[in-house]
């Protein structure tokens, strides 16, 4: 009884480490409209798992351009809801600003300035959410830094 108690917690342990993000285009869940899939800290192109398909990759509060973990390689740093370019900390280079489910152009909080609305694992443009204007589906749970990496894969790197 003891090994099994130890070995569902240790599944229980390495799951969430294993699981995997899909991105879908639009409002599919087709295995062939899968734009990329988050995996161990990677965003991959489509269903790949393999290194050479590494679009961009997360490590604590910044995005690294595919595999690399060098300073020069940061595409991106997320403090408190703000996306700066590279390693930046200026307000000056920001580029995005998540609050409240919504992406804002800059530092902005105006309705008008609003890139994209997030809901139920779903991105719309811009203060929508009519199933017409569904940029992209999550499916699965995504981190902020996640979803920012996501963001950068699918707008571009398609």
């Amino acid at each position: 009884m003891k090994n099994l108690l130890l070995t569902l917690f240790a599944i229980a342990l390495i799951q969430p480490a294993i699981a995997q993000i899909k991105v879908y285009k639009g409002t599919s869940s087709y295995s062939s409209d899968i734009i990329c899939n988050v995996s161990n800290g990677k965003v991959l192109k489509k269903t790949s798992s393999y290194s050479a398909d590494i679009i961009c990759n997360i490590k604590g509060n910044k995005i690294y351009k595919g595999a690399s973990s060098y300073s020069s390689d940061v595409i991106y740093t997320i403090t408190d809801g703000k996306v700066y370019k590279g390693s930046s900390s200026y307000s000056s280079d920001i580029v995005m600003t998540i609050k409240e489910s919504k992406i804002y152009k800059g530092t902005s909080n105006y309705s008008s300035d609003v890139i994209a609305t997030i809901k139920d694992g779903k991105v719309y443009t811009g203060n929508s959410t009519y199933s017409n204007d569904i940029q992209f589906s999550i499916d699965g749970y995504a981190t902020i830094e996640e979803f920012v990496a996501i963001w950068h894969a699918v707008k571009y790197s398609y």
